[in-house]
């Protein structure tokens, strides 16, 4: 195949740009088709479009305020844990900058904002005597964002323990403790916030942390005792929602945020269709399988045997708790196809040169954002799908001019979005989109050297510069339509 040149084309372009600057009439769209040029494309009406962050990656103020230490600070100040040794003891200081930080959301027009209470400022030991100030951040960040017509959506856990609960999520007791907190933050909060999720991506907290040890705690522990980690985790999530819906002031919608297996057909036929449903319901048996159907799958219980986690009577009739939404975080997919085996479904490798971002995990797989959505509902038919989390790490620099040019992020979210679209247009009941994440933060044991963010931060400064993906997503947003 013919190809140009660097001058070839140099001289190609010049000679259309002078064409441009001639008298001939230029081909262009009517007005309508112009201005309706998304309709194809276009999301529900009164779909929700947000952004996401989390309390410790933005934080800072870890010494201020009356809050408590929690696993994160201990584990970020362990060395060799951290890219750098870095901590999140300021982070984006989004503590001192909320007023900032809600006027960037304000910018770009967004719905609603999905932040997470950090539970060592409200409770300082974990339980006791609740801490006055925590609150009252917490209350001046939400009256800023309705003051500017933004809602609030409150994650209650996301990572950060309280390190007085020296057992973590070994104990049933912190299940007990988490319940509490959670109740308590609902009957303060609700008055003004209507949308609460109890946890955050189990397997981040209880497999990465207490089996794998790269994340706080940083333990590694055996099967058994792993396995009633992950049962303590999701017990305290139905605990939790039981607290919400027993504190609430008024009528509130309750979930979480999961970031479960995605398994996407490598062929789109109804064989593999049908291994990517088996794949999801046995993939995420410890987990959100679980919750939604209030049992373990006896599967995942042959699997374990004597490591499977011990239940207690009621445990499972709380753990599936009913919710009025399952937030789903998605960023990259699992291809599996139909197998004649015992589970029914095999995982396709990914190859050497398969695309990914700047973070070496995250895999691109647009087609996963409907994927996600659509196993769900078509296994567990819930109420609402709301996307808690999505985007990517990008090799972000500001230029001399102040500007950063992140077209890979504007390209990995177009082609996400696209496929989310058709999610909506097949009639899944998809509401909302919170985009990961609002600014580039500290990204736990990478530290500040992977950005995922709309706005550039720089770390000595903290100066914010909105990308080329922030103008891409203000657009996306006040057309209701992937642009």
């Amino acid at each position: 195949m013919h190809r140009m040149t660097r001058r070839q084309f140099g001289k190609t372009a010049a000679a259309a740009a002078a064409l441009a600057t001639t008298g001939l009439p230029r081909l262009s769209l009517g007005q309508s088709e112009a201005d309706d040029h998304t309709s194809g494309r276009r999301f529900p009406e009164g779909f929700v479009w947000g952004c996401a962050t989390a309390a410790y990656q933005i934080e800072g103020g870890v010494h201020e305020g009356g809050r408590g230490q929690t696993n994160w600070d201990v584990f970020a100040h362990t060395p060799g844990k951290i890219y750098n040794n870095q901590t999140g003891d300021v982070a984006d200081d989004s503590y001192h900058l909320y007023k900032e930080d809600v006027q960037l959301l304000k910018d770009l027009g967004v719905h609603g904002y999905r932040m997470s209470i950090a539970w060592s400022r409200i409770f300082p030991e974990g339980k006791g005597e609740p801490n006055p100030a925590g609150l009252d951040y917490y209350n001046r960040v939400i009256d800023e964002l309705l003051a500017n017509n933004i809602t609030p959506y409150v994650t209650l856990f996301h990572w950060d323990l309280p390190q007085a609960l020296a057992d973590g999520w070994q104990s049933r007791d912190t299940s007990y403790a988490y319940a509490d907190y959670a109740g308590f933050v609902a009957q303060r909060l609700s008055d003004r916030v209507k949308h609460f999720m109890t946890t955050n991506e189990f397997t981040c907290f209880t497999d990465i942390g207490y089996r794998d040890g790269r994340f706080a705690p940083g333990l590694r522990l055996p099967d058994g005792p792993a396995n009633q980690v992950r049962h303590h985790a999701i017990l305290a999530h139905g605990l939790g929602v039981e607290s919400i819906r027993a504190h609430a002031q008024g009528s509130v919608q309750v979930g979480l945020a999961e970031n479960a297996r995605v398994f996407v057909p490598v062929i789109e036929d109804d064989a593999n269709i049908e291994a990517a449903r088996r794949a999801t319901r046995l993939g995420n048996a410890p987990f959100l399988t679980a919750l939604m159907e209030g049992n373990y799958p006896e599967e995942y219980l042959q699997h374990q045997g004597a490591n499977a986690p011990r239940v207690e009577t009621g445990d499972m009739q709380t753990i599936s708790s009913p919710l009025d939404f399952v937030g789903l975080n998605v960023y990259d997919p699992i291809y599996v196809r139909a197998a004649d085996s015992r589970l029914g479904f095999q995982v396709e490798p990914l190859g050497s040169s398969y695309p990914h971002m700047a973070s070496p995990w995250l895999n691109i797989g647009p087609e996963c954002l409907y994927w996600a959505a659509r196993n769900v509902c078509d296994l567990w038919h819930p109420k609402g799908i709301y996307i808690t989390e999505n985007g990517c790490s990008a090799d972000d620099v500001i230029t001399a001019d102040g500007r950063v040019e992140d077209t890979g992020r504007v390209m990995f979210l177009r082609n996400y979005l696209t496929h989310l679209h058709r999610a909506t247009a097949e009639g899944y009941p998809v509401k909302a989109y919170f985009l990961w994440s609002l600014l580039d933060n500290f990204e736990w044991a990478d530290g500040y050297s992977k950005r995922f963010g709309l706005h550039y931060v720089d770390f000595v400064t903290q100066k914010r510069t909105p990308k080329l993906s922030a103008e891409w997503y203000r657009q996306v947003i006040a057309q209701n339509a992937v642009v």
